[in-house]
């Protein structure tokens, strides 16, 4: 079965390059031309697309958590809510962001935290949405945006298989083009729980849809090590400092890692190949200078009997190879030899080449 996710204009497959996202969500600050900086930033750094994160936030938090004092270093207001209020974006900002995006040839869509914000980014006919990790068992908030018919990306933060199993039952039968991702819900988790594997056990489990990877951890290596596992959605939280104010920073990559996560993957991709193993042109003048011949051990006259002391292994290694040894024990010199020259192929009876050829001796 062939796995494909189309999202925009991307198809990816497992033959694809990954589909990188760049994760914004609140790190432009609450600023318009940070969140700019930072679409033109990831555009640079080879993203596929950027992302943001909607809330609404009287629709989705208690009065009780959205009137909580919110004591932090990194708050931007004295509650929880009013801080959480100064980082979102309303719909002029949507609009500049996804123009900003579309003109760098990227994809721009958003995270809905409930249906409000679906709605929302529904009006603005966003070309994919994104699941948190948090709404994973939220089944209704996943059937209501399913509806929509749009590529759907799915994070399992927190989760056990049995609620990763739920959530892609009940998407499926409305609008099976949505991926499922592998995250651990740390910011940023310890490595000890980043649980790679179960990329491999989502791909088995889920063999009809796209696998990949939300990683928070600070690095660019565990991405990798997801797309040998078989991921092939990478998503990255993307700064333009990582000593910025806010909660995000920290563990988000700046433009030189997500260079060279975009790079590295890209390599991967190449480097993978078909699992043939084989000889290319481009490897025969090293070995020609690496790999060893069969030579005369010492100067040796004609009549000689060949013993295996006569023969010494030296590079280069255009002559015979050292495996068709056995092949000269025993063989009779016709002429004499100097140290270090090499023995040749036809010093050897043609019966014998040919079972060293793989053919019968007559």
């Amino acid at each position: 079965m062939t796995r494909t996710f189309r999202i925009g204009e991307f198809v990816v497959d497992d033959d694809s390059d990954c589909f990188v996202i760049a994760e914004i969500g609140h790190n432009h600050q609450g600023r318009l031309d940070q969140a700019l900086e930072l679409v033109d930033a990831a555009a640079a750094c080879g993203a596929s697309a950027v992302k943001l994160q909607k809330r609404d936030n009287r629709a989705l938090f208690t009065e009780e958590m959205y009137n909580s004092v919110y004591n932090s270093e990194n708050a931007f207001a004295e509650t929880y809510g009013e801080h959480r209020d100064f980082l979102e974006f309303g719909r002029d900002e949507y609009v500049a962001m996804r123009e900003r995006a579309e003109n760098h040839g990227l994809l721009f869509f958003s995270t809905a935290f409930d249906k409000p914000s679906a709605d929302f980014l529904r009006d603005l006919d966003m070309p994919a949405y994104k699941i948190a990790s948090g709404d994973l068992t939220n089944i209704p908030l996943l059937e209501y945006i399913a509806s929509f018919g749009k590529p759907m990306v799915v994070s399992t933060g927190g989760g056990t298989m049995e609620d990763v199993r739920r959530a892609y039952e009940a998407i499926r039968p409305i609008h099976p083009n949505f991926a499922i991702l592998q995250c651990t819900s740390g910011y940023p988790p310890s490595f000890e729980e980043l649980n790679l594997n179960v990329i491999k056990t989502f791909r088995e489990a889920f063999p009809d849809i796209q696998i990949g990877l939300s990683s928070h951890d600070s690095g660019i290596a565990m991405a990798l090590v997801g797309y040998v596992l078989g991921a092939r959605i990478i998503e990255k939280h993307f700064t333009l400092n990582r000593a910025m104010k806010g909660t995000d920073h920290a563990f988000s990559l700046e433009r030189g890692g997500f260079s060279k996560l975009v790079r590295d993957l890209r390599r991967a991709r190449i480097s993978m190949g078909d699992g043939i193993k084989r000889t290319y042109d481009s490897e025969k003048a090293p070995l020609t200078k690496m790999a060893k011949s069969l030579v005369a051990a010492r100067d040796l006259p004609v009549g000689h009997v060949i013993e295996l002391g006569d023969v010494a292994y030296k590079s280069p290694g255009d002559g015979l190879p050292p495996y068709r040894v056995e092949e000269l024990v025993g063989l009779r010199l016709a002429s004499a030899m100097r140290r270090d020259e090499q023995f040749r192929e036809e010093q050897i009876p043609a019966n014998d080449r040919l079972v060293a050829s793989g053919g019968a001796a007559e």
